[in-house]
């Protein structure tokens, strides 16, 4: 029986018992399947993205998840006052660049996050994670061009740099502090299929980190979880409009033994 596993099912029996709350900003794309998932599993979340709201809201939050998938001047500001309370509160940040590298205003975005508040997992796709290193990686539009095995060696310099947890999502998702090596191989192929997939992923992370102290099983283990939910889901579904459908009653119906018995975590 893998520790990761029973850490796993330990974790959203957590979020089911206390509700964290979880506090997004993000894009209007996904509101709504976000909020839907993060209930589905047991949190409690809400959409504030005021600028004259954000610190009281985040005061009293489990975690803070930042989506920069649609960005105006006064939500990045919101972005950055948010964060810069949670950072003094000591809440968990989980980080979403959504098509960071694709133009400049989300690189900057992206990269300013980062550095002015105390990120503590940053999840994308291979692209999306490169861009806060290497100004030449480019995205094509929110997909990667880039696979995960090409991201790890850079992810693992940026990680020790951000003092943040990256988590790297694709056929076999890659986790890292910079020291320590996790993959989680749950998933579905229809996953890539339903706009807002990754978004819920980090809506996940959020409530993972809300009850996990380690951002390095947070991620992992909240990766695992919705992992596990995309292959109920795909047994069931006949297409992309029922599997997302279906995402959200596995993630209602999963339960502690499922995850152990069907957790895929891999150290190293």
């Amino acid at each position: 029986m893998s520790v990761l596993a029973v850490r796993c099912a330990e974790n959203i029996e957590k979020i089911r018992l206390n509700k964290p709350l979880i506090h997004n900003i993000t894009n209007y794309v996904v509101m709504n399947y976000t909020a839907n998932v993060l209930l589905a599993a047991g949190a409690s979340p809400v959409m504030a993205h005021a600028e004259n709201e954000v610190e009281e809201m985040v005061s009293f939050a489990g975690a803070l998840v930042i989506n920069i998938g649609t960005l105006s001047d006064s939500w990045i500001r919101s972005m950055l006052t948010a964060g810069r309370k949670a950072s003094k509160l000591g809440t968990p940040i989980v980080l979403d660049p959504v098509g960071s590298g694709a133009t400049r205003l989300r690189t900057e975005t992206a990269q300013t996050i980062a550095a002015e508040t105390n990120v503590s997992i940053i999840r994308g796709n291979a692209s999306e994670i490169l861009s806060l290193h290497n100004e030449d990686s480019k995205s094509k539009g929110v997909d990667s061009l880039h696979s995960v095995d090409e991201a790890e060696g850079s992810a693992m310099v940026l990680a020790r740099e951000l003092g943040a947890t990256l988590a790297i999502t694709g056929p076999v998702d890659f986790i890292t502090d910079g020291t320590r090596i996790l993959r989680v191989e749950n998933g579905h192929p229809l996953m890539p299929m339903v706009t807002g997939t990754g978004c819920s992923a980090t809506a996940i992370i959020g409530a993972f980190a809300a009850v996990d102290l380690d951002p390095v099983s947070a991620a992992a283990t909240g990766l695992a979880f919705f992992g596990l939910a995309g292959e109920r889901a795909g047994d069931k579904a006949q297409g992309p409009g029922s599997f997302m459908i279906a995402v959200l009653d596995a993630l209602y119906q999963i339960g502690p033994d499922d995850i152990v018995a069907g957790c895929k975590i891999i150290e190293g």
